[in-house]
Parts: C-alpha cells; sequence; structure tokens
C-alpha cells in the first residue's frame, strides 16, 4: 500500500478519528494531498464517510474519519500465539480420549454452519464452500469411487505442525457433513505441500 495511506490508517487505528487538519499537522501535508488519499481509502472501503464534528460556536465544521472493518485485515493478528498457547493447555490437563471428545464437539459445531441436505455431491460442494469462506483453498475432484478433496492453504498451518487437534477437527468436520470418514492421503503439518483427502461415496 502506498506509505502515506498507510500512516493515515496507522493514525485512525491508533486514535479512533482523525480530521482532516490533524492528520495534516501529523503527516506535515497539505489539507488537498490529505483529502486526496481520504477518498482513496474510503472508495477502497477501508476508512467510513466523513461525520461532521459539531463545534460550539461559529465557524466552518470539521469532518472526522474513521476506520471501516476491511481495515482491521491490513493490521497484525497474531492468533497463532494464542491458539497455541491454548492447546498446549488443553493436552497438558485432558486425556486423549477426552481430547477427541472436544474435537468432535468442535466439528459438530461448525458442520451446524453447512447445509448437510441433499445428495452426496450437493453436501461435498456445500462442505467445499464453507472451507473456501475461510481460506482453505479447497478443490474436489470426482473419482470412481467419491471425490478428492484438495486442500492448498492452511488457516492455521504454524498450530497444525505443532498440535494434532485443528487436522482432527477438519477431518472430524469431512466425516460430519458428507457422511463418510475421510482417507488423509496428505497433510501439509507432515511437510506435504497440500492435504488431501479422500472420501468414498456411500453405496
Amino acid at each position: 500500500m502506498q506509505e502515506t495511506r498507510q500512516r493515515i490508517l496507522e493514525i485512525l487505528k491508533m486514535r479512533g478519528q482523525a480530521t482532516v487538519n490533524e492528520l495534516t499537522r501529523e503527516l506535515e501535508l497539505t489539507a488537498v494531498t490529505i483529502r486526496h488519499h481520504l477518498e482513496v481509502l474510503h472508495r477502497d472501503g477501508l476508512i467510513g464517510p466523513p461525520q461532521i464534528l459539531r463545534k460550539p460556536g461559529p465557524g466552518r465544521p470539521q469532518h472526522i474519519y474513521r476506520l471501516a472493518g476491511e481495515a482491521e485485515n491490513l493490521f497484525p493478528k497474531k492468533y497463532d500465539r494464542l491458539t497455541d498457547a491454548l492447546l498446549e493447555e488443553l493436552e497438558a490437563r485432558f486425556p486423549a480420549e477426552e481430547l477427541r471428545a472436544i474435537v468432535d464437539g468442535v466439528a459438530e459445531r461448525m458442520a451446524r454452519q453447512i447445509p448437510a441436505e441433499g445428495d452426496f455431491a450437493t453436501r461435498v460442494g456445500a462442505l467445499l464452500e464453507f472451507l473456501n469462506g475461510l481460506g482453505y483453498l479447497a478443490t474436489a475432484e470426482k473419482e470412481d469411487s467419491g471425490y478428492r478433496i484438495t486442500v492448498a492453504n492452511c488457516p492455521y498451518e504454524r498450530v497444525a505442525r505443532r498440535h494434532a487437534l485443528p487436522c482432527l477437527v477438519d477431518t472430524r468436520l469431512i466425516a460430519r457433513v458428507t457422511g463418510v470418514e475421510p482417507e488423509h492421503v496428505e497433510q501439509i503439518s507432515a511437510g506435504s505441500e497440500r492435504c488431501v483427502y479422500r472420501v468414498s461415496e456411500p453405496a
């Protein structure tokens, strides 16, 4: 991203809001330049529309600018560190049998968000739509016995390389939606470039 626009977003993130005059002083640029960058950021959906700042007394009202929801994706998020710590604590506190029950519960909660109606192909399609909404980059290839599901991106790869539970959640989710226990052919967490599952269509 262009450097000045990045700085504007950072200022809005830290302060919550800012006027053109405040941004002008902070960045040592003209008001015309600042407004141009704000217009571009608004057009890109990264800041909301300007809102009038009510000031007592006469004078031309100023406008304040705030971040839009889309801008949050531009700032670093370290979910993997928290997730890693949570999984370490779970693994330390619970035996394997209880962890499996937790995995099943998580997969069940996720599966409730996926339409599990229709024939086998429809359910596989709904599964792919759900996974891709989470960034999995998943595809399915029809085979004689069913489908070969390929995942090109693991959204929690860093965590999955240290813990087995995330992969187990995926496996149980696929089983819950398709009604078939998948065969795990390749795993990103085991060094492969992708995860591959084979699901056989029920007779």
